[in-house]
C-alpha cells in the first residue's frame, strides 16, 4: 500500500486473465533488491590489483537515513486531481526509488552529498484508462511524466527531468502487471507493460511456452520497457531481438490512443509499431504488449570453444549465422575477457586464446544435441577447440550477475561500465580497435589505466554487436572521467561505421550525438511526431530528441 491516502481511481475495465507474483523493488541507490547483496568473487581483487593503474578513490554508500531529496513543486490540488485518474503519491520513500535509471554514473550520484534530484510524485496506474486519464491530467496541468518501468536504464533514459514544465512525476507501470490473453492458435500473449521478465515467464510457463528474452537486466526490466527501448536479449540469435518478437502495442499519448499491430503483416503505409519501439517513453506509453511465443523447449545443449584469436572467432560466428546458425545464444569473448573471466572464476591455467560459448534448444535432446555437433564442426574448421559443457553452462549461472558487481567495485575505488555498439562483419575488428584504444588513451591520460574487455553477444547475417566492459580506478571526480572516455568512445563508433547504441537505447546520455547517426533530417522527423503526439512537450523531456518547442499547456 502507498504511504498516503489516494482518491480510489476507477475500477480496471480490462482486468488480465492471471496476475503474476510480487516482483521485487529494486534499491534506491544500487542494482539489486538487496536480498543478495553484491560481492566480489575470491579471485577479483587479486587480478584487479595486478591490472590495474593509478591511485583508487573509494565512493563509499550513504545511508538512506541521510538521503535527502529535492521538495515536491507539486499543490494538494495538483495531486487531488492526479489521483483522480490513479494512485499517486509524493511520499518520500517511493520517490527515492524513481531517481533515475542504473548506469554507473547515476550509482555514483547517489553516492554524492547533497539533494538527489527526484520526480515530484510517483503515480501507480493499474490499466490503460488510468494511464490515459493521468496523461490528460498532466498535459492540463503542466506536468512531465517519466514511464517506469523497471528502472534498469543506463542511458538516463528515465532521469525525472520537467524539461520546459513546472513539476515531473514518474510513471510506474507496476501495477499493470498480468497477462490479459494468450491465443494458442496464433501463438501470441497480451501483457500489461509493468509485467517483468521473471513475470512473463511465470505466467507463460504455467501454460507450456516461454518468451525467450533474457537481457542482462532481465530480473527487473519490464516487458514495456523491452520495447520502449529495442532491448535485445541474450538468447537472440535463437529467439530475435524484442522488436522482433513484437506483434501488437496499445499506447497511451497525450494526443489520444493508438492500436497497433492489427495483423502479423501488413502494407498499409509504414508500420506505426516502429515509431513507438524503441521511443523511450518520449512519444507516449506503452500499457499494453502483444508478442510472439514459442513452447517451453524439451532440452538443451551447451557447448564451448576457446579460438586462437578474436578475429578467428569471429570469421566462426559470422559463418555459423550466414549459413543459419542453429544456436539458441552465442557468445564470443576477446583474449582480455577471457582472461580476467578465467582468473576471477579461479580457472587462470585452463583456458586460453578467445572463449565461444552457446547453447542449443530442441524438442529433444538428440535435436539439441545435433545442433551443437553441427557448430562444433565450424569452431573446428577455425581453430577451436572444445571445451565441453562447463564453460556455457557457468556462464548460464551468471549470466545476470554482472550488474550488481558495480557497486561492490565502487566501495573498493574502481570503476566499471559499460557501452555497446553494432557494425557490419566487414567493419568489426576497426571498430573494436578504434574503441578500445580511445578508452585506453582517454582513461590513461588521467593516469588510470584502463582494462578493456569485449564480447560479441548478438549475430546477424551483416554483422554484430560489440559489447565493451571498462574496468579502472576512480579518480576524485569519477562522473567526469566517465563522460570523458564514452564521448571518446562514442566518437570512435560513429568514425568507424557503428551505432551508437544497439540494445542500451538513446536516453539523454547518447541523444547529442544522434543527429549524426540519423542525420538532422532524422531527428527532425521524430521531433514532428512528437509534436503531433505530444503537443506541450510533456513526455519525458529530454529523452530521445531534444525538447521541442510547443505551446504552453492551458
Amino acid at each position: 500500500m502507498l504511504p498516503e491516502t489516494a482518491t480510489t481511481p476507477p475500477p480496471d475495465e480490462d482486468p488480465p486473465i492471471v496476475r503474476p507474483s510480487a516482483r521485487p523493488l529494486m534499491d534506491w541507490d544500487a542494482w539489486g533488491d538487496g536480498s543478495h547483496p553484491a560481492s566480489l568473487p575470491p579471485g577479483a581483487k587479486t587480478i584487479l590489483g595486478a591490472l590495474l593503474r593509478g591511485t583508487r578513490h573509494p565512493v563509499p554508500r550513504i545511508p538512506r537515513e541521510a538521503l535527502t531529496l529535492t521538495p515536491s513543486r507539486l499543490t494538494d490540488d495538483d495531486l487531488d486531481a492526479l489521483r483522480v485518474a490513479a494512485d499517486c503519491t509524493r511520499h518520500d520513500d517511493v520517490r527515492a526509488r524513481h531517481l533515475g535509471g542504473k548506469s554507473t554514473p547515476d550509482l555514483l550520484n547517489r553516492r554524492s552529498a547533497g539533494a538527489q534530484a527526484a520526480p515530484d510524485a510517483v503515480g501507480f496506474p493499474a490499466s490503460h484508462a488510468q494511464v490515459a486519464g493521468f496523461l490528460r491530467v498532466c498535459d492540463e496541468r503542466g506536468i512531465a511524466v517519466v514511464p517506469f518501468g523497471g528502472g534498469t536504464s543506463v542511458v538516463g533514459g528515465v532521469d525525472p527531468e520537467s524539461g520546459r514544465q513546472r513539476a515531473v512525476v514518474a510513471l510506474d507501470l507496476t501495477r499493470t502487471a498480468g497477462l490479459r490473453c494468450v491465443d494458442e492458435t496464433s501463438l501470441l500473449a497480451t501483457f500489461g507493460a509493468g509485467t517483468t521478465g521473471p513475470q512473463a515467464e511465470e505466467l507463460l510457463g504455467a501454460r507450456g511456452y516461454t518468451l525467450g528474452h533474457f537481457p542482462q537486466s532481465f530480473e527487473f526490466a519490464s516487458i514495456g520497457g523491452f520495447a520502449a527501448t529495442r532491448s535485445s536479449g541474450q538468447a537472440s540469435r535463437g529467439y530475435g531481438r524484442f522488436d522482433e518478437l513484437v506483434h501488437r502495442l496499445r499506447i497511451a499519448t497525450p494526443a489520444g490512443e493508438l492500436d497497433t499491430g492489427r495483423a502479423p503483416s501488413s502494407a498499409a503505409g509504414p508500420d506505426l509499431r516502429e515509431l513507438f519501439l524503441g521511443s523511450e517513453g518520449a512519444f507516449g506509453v506503452i500499457t499494453e504488449v502483444t508478442v510472439r511465443i514459442r513452447p517451453t523447449p524439451a532440452a538443451t545443449a551447451y557447448g564451448a570453444w576457446t579460438l586462437p584469436d578474436f578475429d578467428a572467432g569471429a570469421a566462426a560466428l559470422r559463418e555459423l549465422t550466414q549459413r543459419g546458425s542453429p544456436a539458441t545464444v552465442i557468445r564470443l569473448s576477446d583474449a582480455t575477457e577471457t582472461k580476467v573471466n578465467a582468473a576471477v572464476g579461479g580457472h587462470l591455467g585452463r583456458l586460453r586464446g578467445c572463449l565461444a560459448v552457446a547453447t542449443f534448444e530442441g524438442a529433444s535432446a538428440s535435436q539439441a544435441t545435433a545442433a551443437r555437433a553441427s557448430t562444433a564442426a565450424v569452431f573446428a574448421a577455425h581453430g577451436g577447440k572444445d571445451r565441453g559443457e562447463e564453460p556455457a553452462r557457468s556462464w548460464e549461472r551468471s549470466r545476470f550477475a554482472a550488474p550488481g558487481l558495480r557497486d561492490a567495485l565502487l566501495d573498493i575505488g574502481v570503476l566499471a561500465e559499460t557501452l555497446e555498439t553494432a557494425t557490419t562483419w566487414a567493419r568489426l575488428g576497426a571498430l573494436k580497435a578504434a574503441v578500445t584504444s580511445a578508452l585506453t588513451t582517454t582513461l590513461g591520460a588521467e593516469g588510470t589505466a584502463p582494462v578493456v574487455m569485449c564480447h560479441i553477444s548478438h549475430v546477424y547475417p551483416a554483422g554484430a554487436s560489440l559489447y565493451f566492459t571498462v574496468v579502472a580506478a576512480l579518480t576524485e571526480d569519477p562522473v567526469a572521467q566517465w563522460r570523458r572516455a564514452k564521448d571518446a568512445a562514442t566518437r570512435a563508433i560513429l568514425e568507424a561505421g557503428g551505432t551508437i547504441t544497439h540494445h542500451h537505447a538513446v536516453g539523454r546520455d547518447h541523444r547529442p550525438y544522434l543527429a549524426a547517426e540519423i542525420g538532422d533530417l532524422g531527428v527532425e522527423i521524430l521531433r514532428a511526431v512528437k509534436r503531433t503526439v505530444d503537443p506541450h512537450g510533456i513526455m519525458n523531456p529530454g529523452a530521445l530528441v531534444p525538447p521541442v518547442d510547443v505551446p504552453t499547456a492551458p
